[in-house]
């Protein structure tokens, strides 16, 4: 596999900065440009970044020498020195819709993190285990933008990747209804607890956006592709509640589903053992090995235990039983920044990758 140039779009953000960290020994995929506001802009990246870096490891040399450019303004040429680019910016959802297909008319792949262009019909939303398929609406995107080689694809809301994939093999049990309150870490809303001191010992019942994002966005990851477009699924019917927790990474679900023909408890395990996608099957190098764990023990998944399963980019399931009301209830846990966010769009760019997209 031939090293692809990647800029990082954002690149002084905390999910930038997760990106940075990832793509550092990446055998696919090398840092070639950071781009961030015009306040960053000119400035090496460790005088960007400041006191701000969050990682756990150092800052890597060669990255923190680096000039940032500027996202809006240096557009022409930043796709001109890449092959693609990571984008996680915080602006507008106006202004990152347009700040991302202006990338792709100049003919540059964007893996987006941001919500802006997620339930564009032609714009492809990716969870590489479960919808791999959905890249083929790619060719009609470009036809629209009026690119050859540029288009946009996006990695879902951060908060329906601990739950959704621990669901997707059971829809063939007829899943009718689902719900969920997942309980999400302050890292989701680029924070720390340095930061933001009002989470300590405190529980926030309200996420703008959130929970619009989580009933929707699972339909259309479950929807087909017709006529150029993705054509969201009707079933099943989702209610959400987000809740954000004094917890620095990790987002929990608490899900209750109900099925038209509810498997054993036994049969549902076995799936979420067993179950292998594309990301697997094409030993992508940012794919867990095991997608989906069962814990058997009454008090997992913990956050602060699992949430780094297989590089943080597994999904921790636990406490499956029998409900009085739906079919089923269970817990499960995935690493809002590494599964959801930055190793999610990472992920997504080995399968386009491997598919052939970034060429």
């Amino acid at each position: 596999m031939k090293k692809y140039k990647a800029g990082i779009i954002g690149a002084t953000g905390m999910v930038g900065q997760r990106f940075v960290s990832l793509l550092k020994e990446h055998p696919w995929f090398e840092t070639e440009v950071l781009a961030a506001s015009a306040n960053s802009a000119g400035k090496t990246y460790a005088e960007a970044v400041g006191s701000r870096w969050v990682m756990q490891e150092p800052l890597p040399e060669k990255i923190a020498a680096m000039t940032v450019l500027d996202a809006q303004a240096d557009i022409e040429r930043i796709a001109k020195r890449v092959d693609f680019v990571f984008c996680a910016v915080n602006l507008p959802k106006a202004d990152t819709k347009k700040l991302e297909e202006d990338y792709a008319r100049h003919e540059c792949p964007v893996i987006s993190n941001n919500s802006a262009n997620r339930l564009v019909p032609d714009v492809p939303m990716v969870i590489p285990e479960i919808n791999d398929g959905h890249t083929a609406v790619i060719k009609a995107q470009r036809k629209r933008l009026g690119a050859s080689r540029g288009f946009i694809a996006v990695k879902s809301n951060c908060s329906i990747q601990c739950y959704v994939p621990a669901l997707h093999p059971l829809l063939k049990y007829g899943l009718k209804k689902v719900a969920a309150c997942t309980y999400q870490a302050i890292s989701g809303a680029g924070k720390t607890f340095g930061r933001w001191p009002e989470m300590l010992d405190n529980v926030i019942p309200f996420i703008g956006g959130e929970e619009e994002k989580s009933e929707v966005e699972p339909m259309k990851i479950w929807g087909d592709v017709q006529n150029g477009e993705i054509v969201p699924a009707a079933e099943p019917a989702i209610s959400a509640q987000c809740v954000r927790v004094p917890v620095s990474d990790g987002h929990l679900a608490a899900v209750f589903a109900e099925f038209e023909n509810p498997p054993s408890l036994e049969e549902i395990i076995s799936d979420w053992r067993n179950y292998k996608g594309a990301a697997q099957l094409l030993e992508l190098p940012s794919a867990p090995k095991q997608f989906l764990r069962y814990f058997d023990e009454p008090d997992r998944p913990q956050t602060k235990l699992d949430r780094d399963l297989e590089n943080g980019m597994g999904v921790s399931i636990g406490r499956l039983r029998r409900d009085g009301i739906f079919s089923v209830k269970f817990i499960s846990l995935a690493h809002n920044t590494l599964r959801g966010a930055a190793g999610g769009g990472v992920l997504l760019a080995e399968l386009l990758a491997k598919q052939g997209y970034l060429d």
